[in-house]
């Protein structure tokens, strides 16, 4: 008799890997009951990875959008699985282990079946507590190879980790392509090496399509002995998502194998509703560039699902560096010039930083190097000048063991920087932090919640947890998809409008203010540009503001060397620098999130703190001051 092949729905990735947020809990509700009426799925992917953060970020409660979606689910005996990242949980910094066990048990509650744990760096020291809870909290602990190309990963040592894994409590194995890029003949091999040590576990194999690898290695999956293929549908298959559900269907069925059929009446209703729900807004949030699917990304290997922040990463830098070339009379870069010089730099760092898979956070902290890298050295700075915080604690060895050895250039630069390689556990750096949020929530009069869910929430997302019992975070969302439509509304209605379009280019690369000094006085000066949307008045565009100078008559400015969030502390229970504080020259005085990652701000200047120019947690741009020292 022909084997059965199960499928699973990504119907959370599907978003996540198109573009920033995912439907509301009463969109997600209403496209439930047709998924379980398709009646081609034997289980579906409804939370975890940046799904709950998502939910605070647009002003809604993650638990309750749990609960009431998977409920359809659980009713009708199809499995849901979520995506953890180990060491990480659900965020894409270390989670202490009390948060950790509290999140496993947690999920089961609320209506999630199956852990799939992952780790970026493969280290199965992050994943053993994961395998550990997850079984402890009544769920299934599946273990997550994360697939990559790369000299060191071979066949044999993936077979190998799982080999680890299953040891350690792991009850299925999944091959997680996140970028796709896996060659079918070698995912065949894994799948048929891991059979034929373990005759009878769960192997899922969950691919990424963007550069068109990933039919042929689900179908090479198969044939070797693995038992689910994770599928997308349309309108929100290929492109960076999954292989289409009915290319993987039809393929399988001529290969004779076993699959549930599709109730096609379904089928168009899920598509419908998931195309409404893009129409609704989330559309707004997906890039184009997401839809398409991409073979440049072969060399590198950044997963297909990056390329939206990517592409945003690309044209906010590209304008900053424009400018930069502008002043200093050379010609401007084009998106595709950057874009070929940051997949090459992707190249050339990736051995020198030990090799970690480019999954989340790593591909993130891999690009944003990369990306640093070609536009200081484009500034005529040098390659490694602005490693950020989080890229740090990878090269060091607080967030696992590397693949590979770290280049020599970069343990020189850490020595010289006073930082120390760590071999240890990475789980023995973190402290439980239940009590403490325990604590700030009794503080703030908040309830923690049916099985402490609340706590969960505060503990594993702080600042987005605060943003959103505030309502900051609703107000932003609103504003953001505000900013959206209308920019939309504008090119329809004004698609060959020239003059809006310059003036907008000249509004986001060109200085609104710039300090002057006439006969030893400093001034601060407003520009407005031809053509450019402005509602400074005639006076104010050639008033000069007299700027009081500093007691000792010498101002210093710490200024932001790059577009993002600004914070004072990196952690909550830090303390900031405050005006009358004593620095020094090398001091870490505040910190700038930008591309998912925290670099560090250090003061240029020796002196007194006069007064902090920013509050936290605002935006800055380059360039923009942040704190001056006297």
């Amino acid at each position: 008799m022909s084997k059965e092949i199960k499928l699973a729905l990504m119907y959370r990735d599907m978003w996540q890997s198109s573009g920033k947020y995912m439907p509301r809990v009463d969109q997600l509700v209403q496209v439930a009951e047709p998924i379980v009426d398709m009646g081609c799925f034997d289980r579906v992917e409804t939370n975890g990875g940046g799904f709950e953060q998502i939910n605070l970020l647009f002003g809604e409660n993650p638990n309750t959008s749990v609960r009431k979606w998977t409920e359809a689910f659980n009713k009708a005996g199809i499995q849901t699985q979520m995506l953890e990242r180990g060491l990480n949980g659900l965020r894409m910094n270390p989670v202490p282990k009390d948060v950790r066990k509290l999140m496993f048990a947690l999920k089961k509650k609320q209506g999630t079946d199956i852990s799939r744990s992952f780790d970026g760096l493969n280290d199965p020291r992050n994943l053993a507590y994961s395998f550990q809870y997850a079984r402890e909290g009544g769920m299934v602990a599946q273990g997550a190879l994360s697939l990559t190309v790369s000299p060191l990963h071979t066949v044999d040592y993936w077979v190998k980790l799982a080999d680890t894994f299953v040891e350690l409590g792991a009850e299925e194995i999944c091959l997680k392509d996140m970028a796709g890029i896996a060659r079918p003949a070698s995912v065949g091999k894994i799948v048929k090496g891991i059979r034929s040590r373990h005759p009878h576990i769960i192997i899922q194999y969950h691919g990424h399509s963007t550069p068109g690898f990933s039919v042929a290695s689900a179908l090479e999956a198969v044939y070797n002995g693995a038992d689910i293929i994770d599928v997308g549908m349309e309108p929100l298959s290929w492109g960076t998502g999954h292989a289409d559900l009915l290319t993987i269907h039809a393929m399988l069925k001529d290969a004779g194998y076993l699959v549930k059929d599709i109730n096609m009446k379904a089928y168009m209703e899920v598509r419908r509703l998931t195309q409404s729900f893009m129409d609704d807004f989330l559309g707004y949030f997906i890039s184009p560039k997401n839809r398409e699917m991409n073979s440049l990304l072969i060399g590198s290997g950044l997963p297909g699902g990056m390329m939206g922040s990517l592409m945003a990463d690309l044209e906010t830098n590209l304008k900053s560096l424009n400018n930069w070339r502008l002043k200093n009379g050379k010609n401007p870069l084009t998106q595709d010039d950057l874009l070929i010089k940051l997949f090459d730099e992707v190249e050339y760092v990736l051995p020198k930083l030990g090799y970690p898979p480019l999954v989340t956070p790593y591909s993130q902290y891999v690009k944003n190097v990369a990306l640093m890298n070609v536009v200081q050295m484009e500034k005529g700075n040098s390659r490694w000048s602005m490693l950020d915080e989080n890229t740090w604690e990878m090269i060091l060895g607080q967030q696992g063991k590397l693949i590979g050895p770290v280049a020599e250039e970069l343990v020189v630069m850490a020595k010289e920087l006073g930082k120390t390689f760590f071999e240890g556990d990475p789980n023995d750096l973190l402290q439980d932090q239940l009590d403490l949020y325990r604590k700030k929530m009794a503080e703030k009069g908040w309830e923690t919640g049916e099985d402490d869910e609340e706590l969960f929430e505060y503990a594993m997302h702080p600042s987005q947890y605060e943003a959103y019992k505030s309502g900051a975070a609703k107000q932003k969302f609103e504003e953001e998809l505000t900013s959206k439509r209308d920019r939309v509304q504008t090119l329809e209605t004004a698609p060959h409008t020239s003059v809006n379009k310059s003036a907008s280019s000249v509004e986001k690369t060109h200085p609104k203010e710039i300090d002057v000094e006439v006969n030893g006085e400093k001034f601060r000066v407003k520009i407005s540009y031809p053509g450019q949307n402005t509602r400074v008045s005639p006076s104010e565009e050639t008033t000069l503001q007299f700027i009081e100078p500093a007691e000792n008559g010498k101002e210093n400015y710490v200024l932001s060397p790059l577009e993002g969030k600004f914070y004072l502390t990196k952690e909550g229970g830090e303390k900031s620098i405050k005006v009358g504080d004593k620095v020094k020259k090398g001091d870490a005085v505040a910190y700038i999130e930008a591309m998912k990652v925290i670099n560090v701000i250090t003061s240029p200047y020796t002196g007194t703190v006069a007064e902090i120019l920013v509050q936290h947690g605002n935006e800055v741009e380059e360039d923009d001051q942040l704190i001056k020292i006297n």
